[in-house]
């Protein structure tokens, strides 16, 4: 049986569970600190997620729900300032060890380098972010086990454009058809699929569960774990709940299932 040669992650939402207890809150507490009146509820942090990358969000949210507000000359700057200060607080709270990995994702990492499967990550978040929360979640030098980091502004446009899965392939000198990729959003799949990228496992959480998946190879609510078993909302789901080696090979040397 073929089995991947690499498995490249994205981080929030498929890591660990970032966004509404997470970045959200971090975002509100840079908002206090620069005297702002502006609270991202949990609902509106959903429909802001239909923007990827942080300075990209906080445009968005002024374009579409907060018009009134009397932008200053330089709005770029007062962006990226917000987004500095977001990303110390996200920190902190990482630090603190405040958002915990999903189910699976220690114990199939682990397994896969253990099989000498190579790790990477492809992600629109800041390399930052990705420090913290792998400080926070995993053995010290744990970034060490990603053999390639693509994060934040690394490429000129984030997902759902292919450009940070095309950048990660390059790195690793890989085909497409070598590798799988986790995902938990449909930008995500798009931008894994639009890079050539047919074998694409889905995680989803609750801002993502409605969402189209038409272009995963399977959709699951999580990787699983002794007494917590993943269940499939589209495709097959691994026969005893675990996503493991086995499943990901099987799945992987089978034609895509169009979900």
């Amino acid at each position: 049986m073929r089995r991947p040669q690499a498995l490249i992650f994205d981080v929030d939402g498929t890591l660990a569970d970032t966004e509404r207890d997470g970045h959200r809150v971090a975002f509100n507490r840079a908002f206090r600190d620069a005297g702002l009146d502006w609270d991202w509820t949990v609902d509106l942090y959903g429909r802001l997620l239909s923007v990827t990358g942080g300075k990209e969000r906080i445009l968005y949210f002024l374009d579409e729900f907060n018009r009134s507000f009397k932008r200053p000359a330089d709005l770029t700057g007062f962006i990226a300032d917000l987004h500095r200060s977001k990303t110390k607080h996200y920190m902190s709270m990482m630090a603190e060890g405040a958002i915990p990995l999903r189910p699976g994702v220690r114990r199939l990492l682990e397994a896969a380098r253990a099989a000498d499967i190579r790790l990477a990550i492809a992600t629109t978040t800041t390399p930052e972010n990705v420090t913290a929360l792998i400080g926070s979640t995993l053995p010290e030098g744990a970034m060490g086990w990603f053999e390639v980091v693509g994060a934040g502004d690394i490429v000129g446009r984030k997902k759902p454009a292919p450009d940070i899965y095309s950048w990660v392939l390059q790195q690793m000198k890989l085909e497409p058809r070598q590798v799988m990729a986790f995902e938990d959003s449909a930008h995500g799949v798009v931008s894994a699929h639009q890079a050539g990228i047919s074998q694409i496992v889905v995680t989803v959480n609750d801002y993502t569960r409605s969402q189209d998946f038409g272009d995963a190879a399977v959709v699951l609510d999580h990787l699983g774990e002794s007494g917590s078993p993943a269940t499939a909302l589209a495709g097959k789901a691994p026969d005893d709940g675990v996503v493991d080696l086995p499943y990901l090979t099987a799945l992987f040397d089978s034609e895509r299932i169009n979900v």
